[in-house]
């Protein structure tokens, strides 16, 4: 049997390569395995295509979003630069209690994509999810020398909430011409109920108010923008509110936006790997109703219910219906706290939960 393993990270415990080792590991049949670990455009976007075999991994010093020191890195293919804003605006560099998106700053992605410009790049694409943001790029002009000023000239702190104050932009963005992508999933508008602030907000830390106010604010800001660079209608553009509303920023600067797991597929064959394959393995951390629209599970499993291929989804928790699940072309769950019967076994031993899960479904899918 030729056994397709794709997976999504596991957010928060293991890297999609982490969760792709682990079914191997706990493979017991004679089968052939092809490895294949997925990337969304968010946490683990570098590692998935550097590990695809192209291009050259350069470290870069960069800064959370708290301004602290943090390591970076940019992967370099011909003049092809591939950035991860998570590597700067992660949520995961940030405990629970720093999470606050009224004053987290983009500013480390705009240090990554100025090494990435000094290395030669024409073409640089960002990979946006999993960020702790919610400055719609405010920080990543600032370090690209074109910082948010208010009325009086002056520039504004770092964070979402202090846009409301935005009236211009105190420079222009030293990016000699290069060409942007934003890579991402996340088809949401930068403003409004759908938007950054609503919809994302409330996991990076905002209240309920604090949610009124940074819409307010990005809305401010997207004004500021469409003057600087003569663009129209930024709060409604798709994939604007992706990363805490970056994706609302590079379109600003000419940047298109195209899908991170269509951009990940295509660079690993993974169409060529699905049609020659007789049983698909994915999965991610949550398995829920967000999954199915949109994210890496659900194109996978949307691949392999247009072949006929049966689709495992292995997940750390799963709160999805059988039926929903099965429409959208899942075959079976297997989730690691059912697993574990514990919520804090399953974060604390996702690899091992993994392994026994998949050793199980060896054994029952090879012998069927």
């Amino acid at each position: 049997m030729r056994v397709l393993i794709c997976p999504d990270k596991f957010a928060g415990t293991l890297s999609a390569p982490d969760v792709t080792n682990a079914v191997v590991a706990g493979w017991s049949r004679p089968d052939e395995l092809i490895e294949r670990p997925l990337s969304d455009g968010g946490p683990g976007f570098i590692e998935v295509l550097a590990g695809a075999g192209g291009g050259r991994r350069i470290p870069v010093p960069t800064v959370d979003p708290l301004g602290r020191p943090v390591a970076g890195e940019i992967l370099l293919s011909g003049t092809t630069a591939y950035v991860e804003s998570a590597h700067a605006c992660g949520l995961h560099l940030l405990t629970p209690e720093e999470r606050d998106p009224n004053s987290a700053s983009s500013y480390g992605l705009g240090l990554l994509l100025m090494a990435a410009v000094e290395a030669g790049a024409a073409e640089i694409v960002i990979g946006l999810g999993g960020s702790a943001v919610n400055d719609a790029g405010a920080g990543m002009l600032a370090a690209l020398g074109a910082p948010p000023v208010d009325i009086a000239g002056y520039a504004l702190p770092y964070g979402g909430a202090y846009l409301n104050a935005a009236a211009a932009l105190g420079g222009v963005p030293r990016l000699r011409q290069v060409s942007l992508v934003a890579a991402t999933d996340v088809d949401n508008p930068l403003t409004g109920l759908h938007g950054a602030s609503n919809v994302f907000g409330p996991q990076k830390g905002a209240s309920r108010e604090d949610v009124y106010r940074l819409d307010a604010a990005l809305e401010q800001f997207a004004g500021v923008l469409e003057k600087a660079f003569d663009v129209e209608n930024l709060q409604q553009a798709p994939g604007g509110g992706a990363a805490g509303g970056i994706g609302a920023a590079l379109i600003a600067l000419g940047g298109r936006v195209v899908s991170g797991i269509g951009l990940v597929s295509t660079a690993i064959g993974l169409e060529r790997e699905l049609d020659a394959a007789d049983l698909v393995i994915t999965g991610e951390g949550s398995f829920d109703h967000q999954s199915l629209r949109g994210k890496v599970v659900a194109g996978i499993a949307n691949a392999a219910r247009d072949r006929g291929l049966p689709c495992i989804v292995l997940c750390g928790r799963n709160e999805t219906g059988y039926r929903e699940a099965a429409a959208a072309g899942v075959t079976e769950t297997y989730s690691l706290t059912e697993h574990f019967g514990s919520t804090e076994l399953a974060m604390s031993e996702p690899a091992r939960g993994v392994t026994e899960l998949a050793l199980r479904i060896s054994e029952q899918w090879s012998r069927s």
